[in-house]
């Protein structure tokens, strides 16, 4: 027998498998290949294309309100953010004035979109950690939400709520009300979930120290929104450059410090709070007046481009527009959507830790396929 026969059966390579696209905690036709060293992962591939659909290809075959519907389609738990960064970036480059009560009721719808796409966001990241409660609850306070969106617009997932100009009507009669005893009711329920999580230790376990990243490689892999301010960035586009009625509605920032899984999710719960408080201001400071400007029937902006950004539930959200002048459909329109963007820190993000710690990384990130293979 040779020496080193009986060590070799215990030599270890490194394992190369494929997590997704149908494995349910990637949240979507993901595919992620891992390189493994046992149960460690010592780097990952992230691979697209599973789901891509052409929405930016579509938009140059359609009028520049019929876009409206096809950024619901992108981040289809926020669609209503998806609306509001669109038209906004079409009235940048027509340099259309919005009535200031249409401001303030976008804010509301936004920040309403907010908390339901959080609300999945927790649910189901939980869930994939193994707290199947936090899930049921998070989606009983969602259809709250959707409850008003079907009220205001008719639809409770894809939007269309928003108008180049302003918004397609007026809030219903009695729907004010309505906002701010959901807002009631949300914050009673933020209690529970920080009940069974924030202090669980299981909970802890899984998310303390996992995926953790600094506040200088965050910005040098291009994270945004709650991945960004997890690590103690400051960065909010709706303060950075104002937007909606957010000039006139005070709101604190929610920032990390230690960059980690856990860190990601007490901003989110802190933002949760502060869109309460923006709902309940702008609710007490709408202004009267009409919500859409005088806009032309036949939309065509004049020939130039523009980019022009939002703050979504899941960070800074883009579009990039070019119009020759002549034609009723874009020439160019580029979206820069956050899910993406996120997605390229996961390789940084997982690299040593353990396959369990892949799952609870994803959902952090807070990804929706939609906007990443638009």
């Amino acid at each position: 027998m040779e020496p080193d026969a009986g060590r070799s059966m215990f030599d270890t390579d490194e394992l190369v498998i494929n997590m997704g696209p149908q494995h349910p905690a990637t949240h979507g036709v993901l595919r992620v290949v891992l390189k493994l060293d046992g149960e460690k992962v010592v780097d990952a591939d992230v691979v697209l294309g599973d789901l891509h659909r052409g929405v930016e290809k579509l938009t140059e075959n359609r009028d520049w309100t019929q876009i409206v519907l096809l950024t619901d389609r992108l981040d289809y738990v926020a669609s209503a953010a998806a609306n509001l960064a669109y038209v906004e970036t079409v009235e940048k480059l027509m340099s259309i004035e919005v009535p200031r009560r249409a401001r303030y009721v976008r804010t509301i719808l936004a920040e309403l979109q907010r908390l339901a796409s959080h609300l999945v966001w927790l649910g189901s990241h939980a869930m994939d950690i193994g707290a199947i409660t936090v899930f049921l609850y998070c989606l009983r306070e969602r259809e709250l939400i959707l409850d008003l969106f079907e009220e205001y617009c008719g639809a409770r997932l894809t939007y269309n709520s928003m108008r180049i100009g302003g918004l397609p009507q007026d809030v219903p009669s009695g729907w004010l009300p309505k906002v701010l005893r959901y807002c009631d009711v949300q914050e009673e329920k933020l209690v529970e979930y920080e009940t069974l999580l924030t202090q669980n230790r299981i909970w802890l376990q899984r998310t303390r120290g996992i995926g953790a990243i600094t506040g200088e490689a965050a910005i040098a892999v291009g994270l945004c929104g709650p991945s960004l301010r997890g690590s103690g960035v400051p960065r909010d586009v709706r303060k950075d450059e104002p937007y909606a009625a957010y000039d006139e509605i005070p709101f604190d920032i929610a920032i990390g410090s230690n960059g980690d899984t856990y860190d990601r999710y007490l901003v989110r719960l802190e933002e949760m709070r502060q869109s309460i408080g923006i709902i309940r201001r702008a609710v007490e400071g709408l202004p009267e007046g009409p919500v859409m400007a005088k806009v032309p029937r036949l939309i065509k902006p004049p020939a130039g481009e523009t980019y022009h950004a939002n703050e979504s539930p899941k960070g800074e959200i883009g579009f990039f527009i070019a119009s020759d002048g002549r034609s009723t459909s874009p020439y160019r329109l580029r979206v820069r959507p956050p899910s993406f963007c996120n997605l390229q820190a996961l390789p940084q993000l997982v690299r040593g830790h353990l396959v369990a710690d892949v799952i609870a990384i994803i959902g952090t990130i807070d990804i929706v396929l939609g906007e990443v293979d638009r």
